[in-house]
């Protein structure tokens, strides 16, 4: 549980003295660069290592903001080696039973790098960009629910967060550059004063979170 470069660091000093047939996991947000990197120390040494994600998380760090329910029935990640590892992936599940997520999902790591630029990086640039608007700090007795909600991530721990963007730039910029599109056309509507128009791209939106909450 540690930043990208430090756990490849931690596991590459301390390969020698996990035990045989152990199995060796991370936490980190970002997977295909620490997978690979992982998965070639792992091969000179009798652990398994097996890429890890739990999908949950506060906008606090450090030992002093720890939970111990902190993973209840949260989804968890995993980027094992090979997917058809059917009694490792067992292996897996009965190791972190204990932590109580509630499923565990099983992909490659250029696909969790994929979407986690959009499910959880975009969240958190989307968040920090939209408090530096100077009434960000007029906000009180005119903010509820969506306020607290959109900014919740923006208090953020910086150091570990521009690691984390720095080594998915790729799939992080292609949906910065999604948003970025999609916001004009808003932009492009007000300023128009295209009531339909605007109208429209509202409705698009509404329809695209009705489809996947139905999911």
């Amino acid at each position: 549980c540690l930043y990208p470069a430090d756990v490849v660091r931690f596991v590459e000093e301390n390969a020698p003295h996990f035990k045989e047939g152990c199995i060796v996991t991370d936490v980190c947000g970002i997977k295909n660069q620490v997978c690979g990197k992982l998965t070639e120390i792992a091969k000179n040494y009798p652990f398994v290592y097996v890429g890890g994600h739990p999908m949950a998380g506060t906008q606090y760090s450090g030992f002093a903001n720890s939970r111990a329910d902190l993973f209840q029935g949260a989804p968890m990640v995993i980027v094992p080696k090979e997917r058809d590892d059917i009694l490792l992936l067992d292996r897996v599940k009965k190791l972190l039973t204990p932590a109580g997520f509630s499923h565990m999902t099983v992909t490659t790591a250029e696909h969790h790098d994929a979407m986690i630029a959009y499910t959880s990086q975009m969240c958190h640039v989307l968040s920090n960009a939209y408090v530096k608007s100077p009434r960000a700090q007029m906000h009180k007795g005119y903010s509820a629910g969506s306020y607290r909600d959109l900014t919740r991530v923006a208090w953020l721990n910086e150091t570990m967060w521009t690691d984390l963007f720095l080594e998915n730039r790729d799939y992080l910029l292609e949906e910065l550059d999604r948003l970025i599109g999609y916001l004009g056309e808003y932009r492009e509507a007000l300023e128009q004063g295209n009531g339909t128009r605007l109208c429209t791209l509202l409705a698009e939106g509404r329809i695209c979170k009705e489809k996947v909450d139905a999911e």
